[in-house]
């Protein structure tokens, strides 16, 4: 007998009361989704998810108090209630945008102008289940922001720093895609040694990959905002979703050096 699947409790942000409406109404056909709340600012972002706890907040780039309000509320979401996974949504494309999304707390970031209501549905799911949710092209400007910028420190909420400058600098090498054996012949170790150096990293931040390394290490690193970078077409889905949600296009493995397992459950590809 097949497990009844719970549902996923959903809170949804959207200055525009015809596209909240439309939102929650399709959310609200599928029974394993529980819309719990709704919002228009990021003030009662907050509010709503202190009060009613939602599994994963959607959340509008721009609400009513201010323009790029939505990524404040994630940097909230992160600090106040970081058990909420959060969802940008993005009217379109915009390249400079996602590196922030992620950077802010962001677990997926989704354009709702080149996707369907069924990849939304996907990534709520994908989402509240622990996973990243981004297109391959998303994911590469992600990457390539992390490479370009300053040595990067980790670190929590209250400002401290989650790793040791050496676990630092395994992450760095593998945010510019090396592979194990060449980090460390980068840092003049063995390549036994970097796996478990990477096994620790995992441990402590608890992640199970190599791409959620990286993400976690944009999303938690205290840098300038990146939305000034140059904006290019992102590439629109094609037929059976480019989304990164449990597995990753070949490009993006071959450019990060990225394992495709990302089950909580089992052993971390290191």
């Amino acid at each position: 007998m097949t497990p009844k699947r719970s549902s996923i409790s959903v809170l949804i942000a959207n200055p525009h009361s015809m596209a909240r409406e439309l939102l929650m109404g399709a959310l609200k056909r599928h029974r394993h989704f529980n819309v719990v709340d709704s919002a228009t600012t990021s003030h009662e972002v907050l509010d709503a998810v202190q009060k009613v706890g939602p599994n994963v907040a959607l959340i509008t780039a721009t609400l009513a108090d201010g323009p790029l309000s939505g990524f404040g509320a994630l940097r909230q979401i992160r600090e106040s209630c970081p058990d909420v996974k959060t969802v940008i949504l993005l009217n379109a494309p915009e390249r400079g945008l996602v590196v922030d999304a992620f950077r802010a707390g962001a677990r997926g970031v989704f354009v709702l102008s080149s996707s369907k209501f069924k990849s939304l549905c996907r990534c709520v799911e994908q989402v509240n289940a622990g996973q990243i949710w981004a297109s391959s092209s998303e994911l590469s400007e992600v990457i390539d922001a992390f490479s370009q910028l300053a040595p990067m420190h980790v670190v929590n909420a209250d400002g401290m720093r989650l790793l040791t400058k050496r676990e630092e600098d395994v992450v760095r090498l593998l945010a510019e895609g090396m592979q194990n054996r060449d980090i460390a012949n980068e840092l003049k170790l063995s390549e036994h040694t970097i796996k478990n150096y990477l096994f620790h990293i995992f441990d402590k931040l608890g992640v199970s990959s190599r791409v959620e390394l990286v993400l976690y290490a944009v999303s938690s690193t205290k840098r300038p905002p990146t939305s000034g970078a140059q904006s290019n077409d992102l590439e629109s889905e094609t037929a059976g979703g480019s989304e990164i949600a449990g597995k990753l296009s070949a490009e993006a493995i071959r450019s990060t050096g990225t394992k495709s397992s990302r089950s909580r459950g089992r052993k971390p590809n290191a």
